[in-house]
C-alpha cells in the first residue's frame, strides 16, 4: 500500500467523475447535486485519509511521491508530492469545495455544467498545491481558470461579463510572465530542462538572472493572491460572482499565489528573495492600510468584503517577507484561517442577499429583527474577520507581529515602525466590519417594510456557516492542529538563508 498513487487519485477523481456527470439521467437537478456533494465528500474522506495515515509530521522532505514519465519527448514527468506547507491548502481546498457545492442549491440553470465546473475547479486548485513539477505547477495553474471564467460569465450578476473578462485578462496576462520564469528555471545551465523543485532548489544561479526570475514569479503570483496594484480585479469579481463561485476564489484561488510565493520565490530563489523581502513587507503594510481604508467606502456588500480580504492578504505578505520562523509560520496560518473567514463571510452574504434581494449596503438595515440566526453567525464571523482573540485570525496576525519583532534581517528602527504601521491597519480592521454589521442589521428601515417577514436560514445554511465556525473556533483555541503541519518544513526554509 505504500506505493499506491493516492496523490494521482486525489487530483484526477473529481475532473474524472465530474465529465460523468453528462452521462446522468436527467431527472431534475437532484440527482446532480446530490451526486456532486457526494463526491466532494468521497474526495475529502480520501484526502483526510491518505494524509493521516500516509504522512509523517516530522519529516521535512517531500512525501506520498510519485514519478512518472508523461512525455518522453523533453523530460516532462508527472511528479506529485506534499509536505508539510501543502498539506493544510489540500485539505482546506477538499473543505470549502465541498461546503461551496452544498451551497450551491439555489442554482437550477445549467445545472449540469455549473456542477462538473465545480468539480474541475476542486481538481485545478489540488494540482498546484500538490505538484512538484515546475510545468506541471503552471498547468494546473492554468487548468484552473476556465472554470472560473465560465462561472463568472454563467452564473453572476448584471456586469458578470465585464468582470469575468477583466479576471480572464489579468490571470491569462500574469500567466505568462509565469511561464517564462518556469521556462527559464527548467533550461538554465543545462542541456535538457530539469523541472523538478528538488534539482531547481539546489541550483544557484546570477544575482541579476535571479532577480529576473524572481520578478516574473512575482507578478504572477501578485495577480493571483492580489498584492497592490495588481488587485483592480478582485473586487469586481467578487461583487459579480454567484456567492458559491466566491467561495471558492476567496477561500482557495487566493491563497495559490501565497503559495506559489512561498514555493517558488522562497525555496528556489533564496536570493533574490532576501533582496526582495524588505520591498514586499513595505508594500504589504501599505497593502494593509490602503484596503483597509478603501473598504468603508464601498456600496456594495460583496466588494466590502472583497476588500477586507486584500487587507488580509497583506499579512500573509509581510509574514513571507520577514524572513523568520515566526513570521512564515504565521503566514502559514494566515492562509487557512482566512481561508476559511473569508469563505464564510461570502456566504453569508450571498445567503442574505438570497432573502432580501439588496445588494446595497444603504439599502438594507434592520435585518436583525428578520434574520436573527443570519445575524448571529455574520456577527461572529465579522468578529473573526477582525482578529478577535480565541479566533483563528487573531493568532495568525500575532505570530506576523512576532515574526517582523524577531526578525534577524532588518534593524530595530525599522521594525518599530513596521509593527506600528500594522496597528493602525489593524484600528482600520474593526471599523469597516462593525460598520458593515451596522449598515446591515441595525436600524429601523426594512423593518418598516411591508414584506418584513422573511424565512431564516434553514438548516443546510446553519450546517455550512456552523461546520466553517467551528474549525476557526479550533484553530484559534489551539493552533498547533494547523502549526504541526508546517513548522519543520518552515525551518527547513529559513535555514537555506541563514547557513548559505
Amino acid at each position: 500500500m505504500n506505493n499506491f498513487p493516492w496523490l494521482t487519485l486525489v487530483v484526477v477523481l473529481p475532473i474524472f467523475a465530474g465529465s460523468l456527470i453528462f452521462f446522468l439521467p436527467h431527472r431534475g437537478n437532484k440527482i446532480i447535486r446530490w451526486y456532486t456533494i457526494g463526491i466532494c465528500t468521497i474526495e475529502l474522506l480520501l484526502t483526510t485519509y491518505a494524509f493521516g495515515y500516509r504522512f509523517q509530521l516530522d519529516d521535512p522532505l517531500m512525501q506520498l511521491t510519485e514519478d512518472y514519465k508523461w512525455i518522453d519527448f523533453f523530460d516532462f514527468y508527472w511528479r506529485l508530492g506534499i509536505d508539510g506547507i501543502s498539506i493544510g491548502p489540500i485539505l482546506l481546498t477538499g473543505f470549502i469545495t465541498t461546503l461551496a457545492t452544498l451551497a450551491a442549491r439555489p442554482i437550477t440553470r445549467d445545472s449540469r455544467l455549473f456542477h462538473f465546473l465545480m468539480l474541475a475547479m476542486y481538481s485545478g486548485q489540488i494540482g498546484p498545491f500538490s505538484s512538484r513539477d515546475l510545468l506541471l505547477f503552471f498547468i494546473m495553474w492554468e487548468l484552473e481558470l476556465i472554470p472560473v471564467y465560465l462561472l463568472l460569465s454563467m452564473w453572476g450578476g448584471k456586469k458578470r461579463l465585464y468582470s469575468a473578462t477583466k479576471f480572464i485578462l489579468y490571470t491569462a496576462g500574469s500567466s505568462v510572465f509565469l511561464l517564462m520564469g518556469v521556462l527559464g528555471i527548467g533550461l538554465y545551465g543545462s542541456n535538457e530542462p530539469t523541472l523538478n523543485f528538488e534539482t531547481s532548489a539546489n541550483q544557484s544561479y546570477p544575482v541579476a538572472l535571479e532577480i529576473i526570475f524572481y520578478i516574473g514569479f512575482l507578478i504572477a503570483f501578485a495577480v493571483k493572491s492580489p498584492i497592490i496594484p495588481l488587485h483592480t480585479w478582485l473586487p469586481d469579481t467578487h461583487g459579480e460572482a454567484h456567492y458559491s463561485t466566491c467561495m471558492l476564489l476567496a477561500g482557495i484561488l487566493l491563497k495559490m499565489g501565497a503559495y506559489g510565493l512561498v514555493r517558488i520565490n522562497m525555496e528556489l530563489l533564496p536570493h533574490a528573495h532576501s533582496i526582495f523581502s524588505p520591498w514586499l513587507i513595505i508594500v504589504g503594510t501599505i497593502q494593509i492600510i490602503y484596503a483597509a481604508s478603501t473598504s468603508p467606502g464601498q456600496r456594495n456588500l460583496k466588494k466590502r468584503i472583497a476588500y477586507s480580504s486584500v487587507s488580509h492578504m497583506g499579512f500573509i505578505i509581510i509574514g513571507i517577507g520577514s524572513i523568520s520562523d515566526t513570521g512564515l509560520n504565521g503566514a502559514i496560518l494566515q492562509i487557512i484561517s482566512h481561508g476559511f473567514i473569508g469563505a464564510a463571510l461570502f456566504f453569508l452574504a450571498g445567503t442574505s442577499y438570497d432573502r432580501i434581494r439588496l445588494v446595497y449596503l444603504d439599502e438594507m438595515g434592520g435585518m436583525a429583527i428578520a434574520i436573527p440566526k443570519i445575524f448571529t453567525t455574520f456577527s461572529i464571523l465579522s468578529m473573526a474577520s477582525l482578529a478577535l482573540p480565541g479566533m483563528s485570525g487573531f493568532v495568525a496576525e500575532l505570530l506576523v507581529f512576532f515574526g517582523i519583532l524577531t526578525s534577524q534581517k532588518y534593524l530595530l528602527m525599522t521594525k518599530i515602525l513596521i509593527t506600528f504601521v500594522m496597528a493602525i491597519g489593524m484600528i482600520l480592521t474593526p471599523i469597516y466590519s462593525l460598520s458593515m454589521l451596522r449598515q446591515m442589521f441595525y436600524g429601523y428601515k426594512l423593518f418598516n417594510a411591508p414584506n418584513s417577514y422573511f424565512f431564516d436560514s434553514g438548516p443546510r445554511e446553519l450546517f455550512v456557516s456552523i461546520s466553517i465556525l467551528l474549525p476557526v473556533i479550533g484553530i484559534g483555541v489551539y493552533p498547533d492542529f494547523v502549526l504541526s503541519l508546517s513548522v519543520d518544513k518552515v525551518e527547513a526554509i529559513i535555514s537555506n538563508y541563514f547557513f548559505r
